[in-house]
């Protein structure tokens, strides 16, 4: 009785987004076909679209999940207005702005810059994915080399001068 079944998961899916702090207000939907739960509605965020997904995966007999909530902002938002909130989110969460720039083309969000550690690059897309109108995050952080230049050609020493690299002054640049 597979329909029984999944109709059995769909209650349940429905009954813990309905209840969940996190996802109650947002009026999502929940279908469930041979133990896959298809999720409809909007969040404000792609870190609640996420939080959706985390959710209905934990659910015990949940094969798969087609995460089908679509992120929507009130009123107009531009790529301006969606790399200032991602700013702020990156400062609030701790992370040097002198070393991660940001843009948006369209609410997909590049990271970008040399951070000191992994840890920072998935603390900056976190961040990120908290921001209003982020409908995607993509990390092209890359790992300050410790003690040195990353290589050791004379162009590229002379290109890290140049573009002084390493000081702390400043915004990283966005190309």
């Amino acid at each position: 009785m597979p329909a029984e079944r999944d109709e059995i998961l769909t209650q349940k899916v429905q009954a813990v987004l309905d209840s969940d702090v996190r996802t109650r207000e947002y009026g999502l939907k929940a279908d469930v076909v041979d133990g896959k739960a298809r999720i409809t509605g909007i969040v404000d965020t792609l870190a609640e679209r996420e939080q959706v997904r985390r959710i209905v995966s934990a659910i015990e007999g949940i094969r798969a999940v087609e995460n089908g909530v679509a992120i929507s902002t009130d009123g107009a938002i531009t790529d301006d207005d969606v790399a200032f909130e991602v700013g702020e989110e990156l400062e609030a969460a701790g992370v040097n702005r002198h070393h991660v720039g940001v843009k948006s083309v369209k609410g997909v969000v590049f990271l970008q810059g040399r951070v000191d550690s992994q840890e920072e690059i998935e603390i900056a897309k976190a961040a990120a994915a908290r921001a209003r109108g982020v409908k995607e995050v993509i990390s092209q952080l890359k790992l300050r080399p410790p003690g040195g230049y990353d290589d050791e050609s004379l162009e590229a020493i002379f290109h890290h001068q140049v573009n002084n690299d390493w000081e702390d002054e400043g915004e990283a640049r966005i190309f």
